[in-house]
């Protein structure tokens, strides 16, 4: 056992000899201070008793072995009774904070990654490709949650095999890991149907894997500048561009908001729910006081052509939780000059909407997600 782990290295001992890694967290998890080395003579109950006390498992063991311990995990932590609430606020924050400590616990199970990203485990899967796709060249030996790494597993596989869009007439698109996958095809709907204002130049803010770049191109605009700031998302999204055949009408540049310049139509799906996200992977969900919709809704106006239009894809989620009313979203689209003219709404039809069960059922049951259609306010005379 170990005390002095540092957040990007993990330090523990093993057979009398301290033992050093790289500790990789795409979650932004501290490295653990406590470690211990861990086989299959571990039963469930005592690997779950030391997660809970916060000590790591340095797995030696059977890599299948661990994938059942996990699991085993996992089924000590969803048998406990969770607290319930009848505020939806207070659902939310609750749900919230089981998922937190639910992560927490399950992340204390950790796989050994060699300096090729090789697993040196019985039964263990070829995962270099994975990882190289999602952390580039190896640096020496790593750690990382086992939990952590089924999740880049499963990326890597959706990667591979994409996600069917219905509004590119069932064509894919491959999310890269760490960028939101349009797994939600109600608001895709939205845009590929919403009348157009012009099919010459669209922006798309924050475009993520390009799905509503490539809608717009597939709609017949002549070019559309996909933004983003983030890495994985301009590679991602330039990716999907050339694949889908739009490479030559898709710009894909860095930028945190706007490109230069303005365009008849300029469309931003921002993340939905104005709440601090808890890692860097829920950045697409949660914005922290609504900073990226502020962003949006402050800047449209300097960059719509005359008579153009902003169309604005949200989910009144928020609303329904109480992390947000509509009375805010008006007088945040008031403030900025602009004006609401039409809105398109649709039902979400993911199984959460329907599952009586979810701790969230009566936000979820009520969502609408709608594509707001704004435009500058005129100046009275």
């Amino acid at each position: 056992m170990t005390l002095d782990s540092t957040p990007d290295q993990l330090t523990w001992t093993e057979a009398d000899i301290e033992q050093r890694a790289q500790w990789r967290s795409e979650a932004g998890v501290r490295a653990p201070k406590r470690v211990i080395v861990a086989d299959d003579r571990l039963t469930a109950d005592a690997a779950y008793a030391q997660a809970c006390e916060g000590i790591a498992l340095l797995w030696r063991g059977d890599f299948q072995n661990a994938r059942q311990l996990l699991q085993a995990m996992a089924r000590r932590i969803d048998r406990k009774p969770r607290k319930t609430a009848d505020v939806p606020l207070d659902a939310f924050n609750l749900h919230r904070q089981a998922q937190a400590q639910r992560a927490r616990t399950l992340g204390m199970l950790l796989i050994p990654l060699g300096e090729d990203y090789r697993i040196a485990l019985r039964r263990a899967p070829d995962v270099r490709e994975a990882c190289h796709e999602a952390w580039g060249p190896a640096a020496g030996p790593s750690v990382v949650s086992l939990r952590e790494l089924q999740g880049l597993i499963g990326a890597h596989e959706w990667r591979k095999k994409g996600v069917e869009i219905a509004a590119l007439d069932g064509a894919r698109i491959h999310p890269h890991y760490g960028v939101f996958s349009p797994v939600r095809g109600e608001y895709l709907e939205l845009v590929a149907r919403a009348r157009l204002p012009a099919r010459t130049l669209a922006f798309d803010v924050g475009t993520g894997t390009g799905v509503l770049a490539a809608i717009l191109a597939k709609r017949g605009f002549e070019r559309v500048v996909a933004t983003d700031c983030d890495a994985r998302a301009l590679a991602c999204a330039r990716e999907n561009a050339a694949r889908l055949g739009y490479a030559d009408r898709i710009e894909v540049i860095e930028a945190d908001l706007f490109p230069p310049g303005r365009a008849p139509l300029v469309v931003c799906n921002p993340p939905w729910l104005p709440a601090r996200p808890s890692s860097p992977v829920e950045r697409a969900i949660y914005d922290p006081d609504s900073r990226m919709l502020h962003g949006f809704l402050a800047g449209l106006a300097a960059h719509l052509e005359p008579g153009g239009e902003g169309w604005l894809i949200l989910s009144d989620f928020a609303e329904h939780l109480g992390l947000r009313t509509r009375e805010a979203l008006m007088a945040m689209i008031d403030a900025a000059g602009l004006e609401v003219r039409g809105r398109d709404d649709i039902r979400p039809q993911h199984p959460k909407a329907s599952d009586a069960g979810d701790p969230l059922y009566r936000a979820r049951s009520a969502e609408v997600t709608s594509l707001w259609r704004l435009g500058v306010r005129a100046v009275p005379r």
